[in-house]
């Protein structure tokens, strides 16, 4: 494990050799030309009682976002379906509460859970806290893999969100890889914090043992209502950077291109390709917020000369 120093030299790096190196490690574990589409689905959205100080759907804000309950199963696996027919080989499915309750609506996202993996995708969803019994259900149904992104630094993250602490992630994340279940974890850049809390962010995710298999690395969409809405943008290039480092430091990780992707040139979204992200999210929406949509993510894939992942035979 690299110290927080070690991880700030590397992202320091003259531009183009911080590249070259992220591109090598790169080549040596991934196929450069293939990209993962995945589509995430929110199955419940707003209400949420947490006040991630980013989140449109908390019920603290008032974003003018239309509260959803959970969706009927049918509904799921349709979206799933069509989601699969335009390339996407893994489904994730969002719930917006702050942790996962016996009962009814969980029995229904693992009947949603069992749908969607039979179809043969695979299976990613994120729920908010489980536990150990609860994580241990759902991998049974067939979810491979469970997201809960450390979102910020430790430091950082006391600052944005007071509803649930830092060790409540790693717990949840603990109970998941107890469970079997591959781990989704990274964060969102563009939130105010500053360069030192990014390398913070990168050192807590390299202490998770083992690595997550898949790095989510999230612009924030500043939303209005939401105590960021009129939150700096990330500079493009300092972007870049954070995809190149998190690629050096996860070489067989999904490096996974998320939120915030509307804001991006398709130059810069095919540098970040360069440094590394080999996975992208697809679909009109990131749970509440604007996507490219299957058409342009297509469209730019085809352009340059890549290919969309399929699923392994």
């Amino acid at each position: 494990m690299k110290t927080v120093p070690e991880i700030s030299a590397i992202h320091d790096l003259p531009f183009p050799e911080l590249l070259y190196r992220a591109s090598t490690v790169h080549r040596e574990n991934w196929d450069p030309s293939d990209i993962q589409f995945c589509t995430l689905d929110s199955i419940k959205t707003g209400a949420c009682p947490e006040d991630c100080a980013y989140c449109p759907q908390s019920a603290r804000y008032d974003t003018g976002l239309k509260v959803e309950p959970l969706k009927e199963v049918g509904r799921v696996l349709e979206g799933a379906r069509a989601a699969k027919e335009a390339g996407s080989t893994r489904y994730c499915m969002g719930a917006a509460w702050r942790e996962v309750r016996e009962g009814a609506q969980f029995d229904a996202v693992l009947e949603m859970v069992r749908g969607v993996s039979n179809m043969g995708m695979e299976v990613c969803v994120t729920l908010g806290m489980v536990n150990e019994k609860q994580a241990i259900q759902l991998k049974d149904a067939g979810c491979k893999v469970y997201n809960h992104n450390l979102d910020s630094s430790r430091e950082f993250y006391e600052k944005i969100i007071t509803t649930r602490t830092y060790d409540d992630r790693l717990n949840t994340i603990q109970n998941v890889r107890s469970a079997g279940m591959e781990v989704c974890s990274g964060g969102i850049l563009g939130m105010g914090e500053s360069r030192d809390d990014r390398m913070h962010f990168l050192h807590e995710l390299t202490k998770l043992e083992p690595a997550p298999e898949s790095v989510p690395i999230n612009q924030l969409v500043s939303v209005e209502g939401t105590p960021m809405e009129h939150a700096e943008p990330l500079p493009p290039l300092d972007f870049v950077r954070m995809i190149a480092t998190a690629r050096i430091l996860f070489p067989k990780s999904r490096i996974r291109l998320s939120a915030g992707r509307t804001s991006m040139s398709d130059e810069l979204q095919a540098l970040a390709f360069c440094a590394g992200a080999n996975s992208l999210f697809t679909g009109e929406k990131l749970l509440t917020t604007p996507n490219p949509g299957e058409c342009h993510d297509h469209q730019l894939v085809e352009t340059l000369g890549m290919r969309i992942e399929t699923v392994p035979a």
